[in-house]
C-alpha cells in the first residue's frame, strides 16, 4: 500500500505493478490539479521514463524545453548551467504541469492488473501490531476504511499524515522564504524561456506555460500577511518593474485571492523506516524549490525503493526492516548533498537579496567556468546519484495472475 499520489508514490506504484506486485495507491485529493506543484522534469527523470518505455508518450504532452538555466539581475544575464552540453539523449529540462505527469504515470500503472488507484482517500492513522505497521485507516466519501498491507509506503508529501501517525518527526533546516504563485497571460512577443529574475529586495521566477506565465514571487519567510496589508499593488509594482513585458498585465492580478501561498520547508527524517513502513519523497525530505529538483529526487527514491523491494515483495512474507534501511542508506547521501547546496544558495543569494534594496545582487557565472560549469549541469540535470530501473516487467501478467503478490493484503497469519 502506498499513501500519496505524487511523483514518488505514483512512480513507485507503476514500477511495482509493472514487476507483478499488486499495489494500491491512495491519493488524498479528488484530482492532481494543484498549481503550486513542481513541474520541472530533469534529464534523470526523462531517462527513467525512457527505461519504462514512456518517453515518447511523455513528449506528446504539451511541454516546453529549457536547455539553459539563467539568472537575470539588474545589470546582466548570468548563465548558471548549460544542459545542452550534457551527455546522453536528454539535454534539457522539460516543463510539464505536474498533473499531466501524474496522469501519465498512473495511466501507465493502470495497464497492469495489480494496480488500484483510490482517490479522495485521506489517511487518518496507521494500523499497528506491536511495533510493526500493518497498513492504514483512511476515509473517503464512502466512510471509514482499513487497508492492511505487508508493506506501507508513505509518499504523501511534506505534511505526511502517515509520517505523523507513525510518530516520525523530521529535522528542520529552515528556509528564509515563502513563494507566491499566480499566473498572467502570455503574448507571442514575450521572451520564450524560463528564468529567475533577481533585483535588490525581490526575486521572481517566470515559467513559460505556452499560453500563460506561471509566476513565483519570492517573499521573506512568513511575510505574506504583511504584504497583504500593504495591498495588491505591493505585489504588482515589483513584478512590473522586474518583468517589463508584463507591466501592462499585472492589473489582471485583481487581489490576493488570485495568489496561492507556498510555505517553503527544508527538512529530512533521520530515520525513514519502521517495521512494515518506509517513507520516501517529500515525506522523508522536504526540498526547497531551489534548482527545481524536488520531483526528480522523489522519482529517484521511488526507483531505488522498487529496485530493492520488488523481488522480496514478489517472494511474499515479511519485508525485513534491514532492507528498508538499505533504501535510506542509498538515498540519504544524494538528498543530503542536494539540501546542502540548497542551503548554500539560500544563505548566499536568497537571504541577502530579500534582506533589502541596499544590497546589490551578485551571482557567479558558473556556466562560464569549465569545471564549475560541468559540475553545475550534471548536478542540476542528473543529480548526485541517478537511479536506473533494474527490475524487469513481469511477463504475461494477465495470463498468470497467480505470480503477483498483493502488498495491500497481509498473509492470513498476520491478519489476526
Amino acid at each position: 500500500m502506498i499513501a500519496g499520489g505524487g511523483p514518488a508514490g505514483a512512480v513507485l506504484a507503476l514500477l511495482l505493478a509493472r514487476s507483478g506486485v499488486r499495489v494500491t495507491l491512495l491519493e488524498k485529493h479528488a484530482d492532481f490539479l494543484r498549481d503550486f506543484r513542481g513541474d520541472t522534469i530533469h534529464p534523470s527523470t526523462l531517462q527513467v521514463l525512457d527505461e519504462l518505455g514512456l518517453a515518447e508518450e511523455f513528449h506528446r504532452l504539451p511541454h516546453r524545453k529549457a536547455y539553459r538555466m539563467t539568472i537575470r539581475t539588474d545589470d546582466a544575464e548570468i548563465p548558471v548551467a548549460d544542459l545542452s552540453r550534457l551527455k546522453g539523449p536528454y539535454r534539457y529540462i522539460a516543463f510539464v504541469p505536474q498533473w499531466d505527469f501524474l496522469d501519465l504515470v498512473t495511466s501507465a500503472a493502470a495497464r497492469y492488473p495489480g494496480f488500484e488507484l483510490v482517490m479522495n482517500a485521506e489517511v487518518t492513522d496507521v494500523i499497528r501490531e506491536g511495533n510493526t505497521v500493518r497498513g492504514v485507516r483512511y476515509r473517503d466519501p464512502g466512510g471509514e476504511h482499513e487497508l492492511r498491507a505487508a508493506l506501507t509506503v508513505a509518499a504523501d508529501g511534506r505534511r505526511s499524515d502517515v509520517r505523523r501517525a507513525a510518530g516520525l518527526v523530521p529535522a528542520e533546516y529552515g528556509a528564509p522564504m515563502d513563494v507566491l504563485w499566480f499566473r498572467l497571460p502570455r503574448e507571442p512577443s514575450d521572451p520564450d524561456e524560463t528564468f529567475l529574475r533577481a533585483s535588490a529586495g525581490h526575486l521572481v521566477v517566470s515559467i513559460d506555460r505556452g499560453t500563460y506565465w506561471q509566476l513565483a514571487y519570492v517573499i521573506p519567510k512568513g511575510g505574506f500577511d504583511a504584504l497583504r496589508e500593504r495591498g495588491i499593488d505591493a505585489l504588482r509594482r515589483p513584478v512590473a518593474a522586474m518583468l517589463p513585458h508584463l507591466s501592462g498585465r499585472v492589473g489582471l492580478i485583481e487581489g490576493f485571492d488570485d495568489v496561492s501561498v507556498l510555505s517553503v520547508a527544508l527538512n529530512r527524517l533521520r530515520r525513514w523506516h519502521r517495521p512494515g513502513l518506509l517513507v520516501i519523497g517529500d515525506a522523508a525530505h522536504a526540498m526547497s524549490p531551489i534548482f527545481g529538483v524536488g520531483i526528480n529526487l522523489a522519482v529517484q527514491d521511488a526507483v531505488a525503493a522498487a529496485n530493492l523491494l520488488a523481488g522480496p515483495l514478489l517472494a511474499g512474507g515479511e519485508v525485513p526492516e534491514s532492507l528498508l534501511a538499505r533504501v535510506q542508506r542509498r538515498r540519504t547521501p544524494p538528498t543530503a548533498v542536494t539540501q546542502f547546496a540548497q542551503r548554500l544558495v539560500q544563505n548566499r543569494l536568497i537571504r541577502p537579496v530579500l534582506s533589502g534594496p541596499a544590497r546589490p545582487v551578485r551571482v557567479p557565472a558558473l556556466a562560464r567556468i569549465p569545471l564549475a560549469g560541468a559540475a553545475a549541469r550534471r548536478f542540476i540535470g542528473l543529480g548526485v546519484l541517478p537511479e536506473h530501473v533494474r527490475i524487469p516487467a513481469a511477463s504475461h501478467q494477465e495470463e498468470r495472475p497467480s505470480q503477483s503478490v498483493d502488498i495491500t493484503a497481509s498473509p492470513p497469519d498476520r491478519l489476526q
